[in-house]
């Protein structure tokens, strides 16, 4: 296997892009990575793209041949690559073993979603959680998420206030991304009073709703420097399976995917918690924000929420969080959130970060998981 490295990033503005299509938005992405990596469209051996679900949202399948006509790309192969939320983050690890295997030695992974134009967008995602146990029984995401956050309330005391902190960091972060969604601030007392979605889940819990896309170029580590000065490298890719069900947990406190991916991808890269430097966490909600860095091992379980009132994951505290805004503030079109975490992270170590740049940062992890967790997603990368 072959040791794979990113040289080129890039993410479209996310938000409510009513005026911008779908394949408008991938083509976008992807023109701006191939810029960024200093290569031609013809150079791509390989297209991977993660979308979730663009049939229910704009009535459109078979995206991996729109994509490669309209960008003009054909015959090169794309893939599309589907597992709900963490769709582009197992794009992102398709490419990186097509790389890692020898099979293709230059590939873009990218990520996409339309989710404004079509339908009502939450029971179009409600198909990524079980539909004959929850969906069909009227269970949104939201509530499942609700039930995570008052079963850790109830165990380890973790409180209201706590939760809002987590989002108000992600807005802090977010406000100075200019692709972000919602690039402002927030208090504390604006989730607690903002209008209520699921208890204890408020709608400043919650990732919007959003269209967007992001893309990475991949090509072997070996051959990285003659593409660019600042490559970044690949040092684990780790992906793990749970239950599709909320009812079928060991712990509905405890994302056991996340877990399992984590330490996969620990042990990949011969780096522990400690190692990491910063972090993009998938907070759909912001109780999986704090379920995220307690599963990932950076703070002992039951104490993210004090870990959150106490400024660590803040972006000068013991381990930034989200430094883009997250999925809260950054936004979160499905198919593309895992590619963004990990633009994200190429701009961070790269030092091209701007406003939100953490100081000295050396190694990061994206973490991006698919409905409640029954996929996970771990990838770790380092300079």
């Amino acid at each position: 296997m072959r040791d794979v490295a990113i040289i080129g990033v890039s993410q479209t503005k996310f938000g409510e892009m009513w005026d911008i299509s779908f394949r408008d938005l991938i083509t976008e992405a992807g023109m701006k990575a191939v810029a960024d990596a200093d290569i031609e469209g013809g150079d791509l051996e390989a297209m991977y793209v993660g979308n979730m679900t663009a049939g229910l949202f704009i009535q459109q399948e078979h995206i991996a041949s729109l994509i490669a006509d309209h960008s003009g790309l054909t015959p090169i192969p794309c893939t599309r690559v589907e597992a709900a939320c963490a769709s582009g983050g197992l794009a992102l690890r398709s490419g990186i073993m097509a790389v890692a295997s020898g099979y293709h030695d230059v590939v873009i992974s990218a990520g996409v979603e339309k989710m404004t134009d079509v339908v009502d967008p939450t029971p179009a995602i409600a198909t990524a959680s079980d539909q004959e146990w929850e969906a069909q029984q009227g269970v949104t995401f939201p509530s499942l998420y609700a039930m995570m956050a008052r079963r850790h309330m109830h165990q380890y005391g973790t409180t209201r206030e706590q939760l809002a902190m987590f989002s108000v960091n992600n807005h802090k972060n977010g406000a100075l991304n200019p692709l972000a969604q919602y690039p402002f601030e927030i208090g504390v007392d604006q989730v607690l009073n903002s209008t209520m979605v699921a208890d204890p889940l408020r709608l400043l819990d919650c990732s919007p709703v959003t269209d967007g896309a992001a893309a990475v170029i991949l090509c072997p580590a070996e051959d990285a420097r003659k593409y660019t000065d600042t490559p970044v490298y690949v040092k684990a890719s780790a992906q793990a399976s749970g239950t599709i069900a909320l009812h079928d947990r060991r712990d509905i406190t405890t994302i056991d995917s996340t877990v399992h991916a984590s330490r996969t991808a620990y042990d990949m890269a011969g780096l522990g918690p400690k190692d990491i430097q910063a972090v993009e966490v998938h907070d759909c909600f912001s109780i999986n924000g704090i379920l995220a860095i307690e599963d990932l091992g950076f703070v002992e379980k039951g104490q993210g929420g004090q870990a959150v009132e106490d400024g660590f994951i803040q972006r000068d505290g013991d381990l930034p969080v989200n430094p883009s805004g997250g999925l809260k503030a950054r936004g979160h079109p499905l198919g593309a959130t895992g590619i963004a975490q990990a633009a994200e992270m190429v701009w961070q170590l790269r030092g091209d970060a701007g406003k939100r740049q953490v100081d000295g940062i050396e190694v990061g992890m994206t973490h991006n998981i698919g409905g409640t967790g029954g996929t996970a997603a771990v990838h770790i990368f380092g300079r």
